[in-house]
């Protein structure tokens, strides 16, 4: 959806949220701000499907799809009904139902980044551990079995060898997730043991950081100091401790602009992509697609700045309660001064 130059309006934003440590630093921002907004907490939440009109000047999506990690399953379908209730009546909504259909499915991730004609992964669809080594073949080893609806890494498991992989299927080993769909996956070892990932908002270039990982097969690489709060998290994103340490980092411009590309098809407004290079070939591989973004902790010592200012202005001129220009301004000058090469909008 564009951004609005309309006047102000009488009706609040709303945060549709799930996790109760990623968006203290939004909510103090809007609270700094004086923005009259509503926290609807998701696997609380409930709607009327008669309802032919949104309270809200905009809904703000921060529904985690790691939700079920944290006792919530209920909300991830929950979220998805009501996002399409949402667009029938024509809501405005940040990261809506489109946006959400391809952060609910990894599967959904790769057919996007395969329809776009990009590199990644090769995997293949499953619905049953049984299925897991019979759909393998033909993949380079070592795979890696990834549960469709996951987030910070959950139920990822790395194989070495075939036989490893049908041990596994026949103890009942592998975890497909809670929709029963998983990805067998090519591994793909990151040349420099590290990952990038590229933010955006509004659909632009905000910033990229480098993940340097510490742990062998860390899967949990979430760049925010909250995830420690997560029994499994391998990452504190402020002292690095555990999965990787984080630097920012000044992601080539064909890099941008694919992640650009990438995030307008899903229609993700405010999220972040990462890619690896592979040690095998030296090729950049995107393999993840996220419309969560809670932002790298301790911003300002990683990137240079707090992105959560520019993310208030940003909900402000979609909701129409602010000027577009002073954003876009803004997002190209953070941008350029990251890397003098990426294009002014």
């Amino acid at each position: 959806m564009p951004l609005s130059n309309g006047g102000p309006q009488d009706r609040p934003v709303a945060v549709f949220y799930e996790h109760p440590e990623w968006f203290r630093s939004l909510f103090a921002e809007l609270d700094r701000r004086g923005v009259p907004y509503d926290r609807l907490l998701a696997h609380n939440h409930r709607f009327d499907p008669a309802e032919r009109e949104a309270p809200y000047a905009l809904v703000v999506n921060r529904m985690s799809p790691s939700a079920h990690v944290r006792g919530h399953a209920n909300a991830i379908p929950y979220t998805l009904q009501y996002l399409a209730h949402l667009k029938d009546i024509g809501a405005n909504v940040l990261n809506g139902l489109e946006a959400y259909r391809y952060e609910f499915s990894k599967a959904n991730q790769i057919r996007l980044l395969d329809r776009l004609g990009l590199p990644h992964p090769r995997a293949r669809a499953i619905n049953h551990p049984a299925q897991a080594a019979e759909a393998a073949e033909g993949l380079r080893f070592p795979v890696i079995v990834k549960p469709n609806i996951g987030g910070s890494g959950a139920g990822i498991r790395k194989f070495d060898t075939p036989e490893e992989l049908g041990r596994a299927a026949e103890e009942g080993a592998i975890e497909l997730g809670i929709d029963h769909v998983a990805l067998v996956q090519e591994y793909l070892p990151p040349r420099g043991n590290h990952i990038v990932r590229v933010e955006v908002l509004g659909g632009k270039f905000l910033y990229a950081i480098r993940l340097n990982l510490v742990a062998p097969d860390a899967f949990n690489l979430c760049p925010a100091s909250y995830c420690k709060l997560h029994p499994g998290c391998l990452l504190d994103g402020v002292s690095g401790r555990g999965g990787a340490l984080i630097e920012g980092y000044t992601a080539p411009r064909r890099v941008v602009e694919t992640v650009e590309r990438i995030t307008q098809a899903a229609q993700i407004e405010v999220g972040g992509v990462e890619y690896l290079i592979s040690a095998r070939d030296g090729e950049a591989y995107f393999y993840d697609v996220n419309a969560l973004s809670n932002f790298v902790a301790d911003a300002p010592n990683v990137v240079g700045f707090d992105p959560f200012p520019m993310f208030v202005d940003f909900l402000l001129a979609r909701a129409g309660l602010g000027m577009v220009e002073s954003f876009t301004s803004a997002i190209t000058a953070r941008a350029r001064e990251i890397d003098p090469s990426v294009p002014v909008y």
